[in-house]
């Protein structure tokens, strides 16, 4: 079927490429092996980046059939400041999740990756995937450990200067009482056609932002609405929110 031109509304398909399964997901093994980091040195960093560039390069080749499929950008451009970023290899997780990968791409600015990573991860940290499922209810949400939406939480955070993550987009949300188009546009998630505003495609060549410094607070990480807008609701109430708990920096 082809994308139609406009989104009209908030439970139409303006994030249909994500962790409700439009699309295939990436497993958390083969991400490791695109993204091997073993140490915390400026050495792994290049070592990740170059892997990360010939992934890019890999997959560069089938860029322009893939925007007529409609499937969401495999990557983004690498950050060129990323050289004296440290990557962090304690990772909590109560599901043996590996964040590593995540760690890496957030470090090394390739946040489309790190966007669809996270969605692979709560596809499988919900219990979603092991009930067969390629997506994630939002009464799935109650099943992800807060230990690891923390883990998540923190790298996002940590790698955007605070600018992404579920708690900023928590802050939005509240600031936008619950209601959803405000939402969306507080966290840069519609644009307009002259007059006329509707939400982000991602559809083609995709018209979110992967950049720190151009992106809105709370751009990142994308979350679908294909069902509506129960499962972002639900991670933003997740209760791993209730206090700044999450923010605590591991034990060594």
């Amino acid at each position: 079927m082809k994308p139609s031109t406009f989104l009209p509304s908030a439970l139409t398909l303006f994030l249909a490429a994500n962790s409700v399964g439009a699309f295939t997901t990436t497993t958390p093994q083969k991400w490791h092996s695109l993204l091997t980091t073993t140490t915390t040195t400026k050495a792994a960093v290049t070592t990740t980046r170059a892997a990360t560039s010939l992934a890019s390069a890999t997959a560069a080749s089938t860029d322009e059939e893939t925007e007529a499929a409609g499937v969401p950008p495999a990557t983004s451009e690498a950050s060129t400041n990323t050289e004296d970023a440290e990557i962090p290899t304690n990772l909590p997780s109560d599901c043996g999740m590996d964040y590593v990968p995540l760690a890496t791409m957030l470090a090394t600015g390739q946040l489309a990756e790190a966007d669809q990573f996270t969605r692979d991860a709560l596809i499988t940290i919900s219990g979603a995937k092991e009930k067969g499922r390629e997506f994630v209810y939002f009464t799935d949400v109650k099943n992800i450990p807060a230990k690891d939406l923390a883990t998540i939480e923190r790298l996002w955070n940590k790698f955007s200067g605070g600018k992404f993550g579920y708690s900023v987009q928590k802050k939005k949300w509240k600031q936008s009482k619950g209601d959803f188009e405000t939402f969306c546009r507080k966290i840069g998630w519609t644009t307009k056609d002259g007059e006329v505003e509707r939400k982000k495609r991602w559809f083609g060549a995709s018209e979110f932002i992967y950049d720190v410094k151009k992106a809105p607070e709370g751009h990142l990480p994308l979350t679908s609405a294909l069902r509506g807008t129960s499962l972002i609701k639900n991670l933003l109430e997740h209760p791993v929110w209730e206090n700044d708990d999450w923010k605590n920096e591991p034990e060594n």
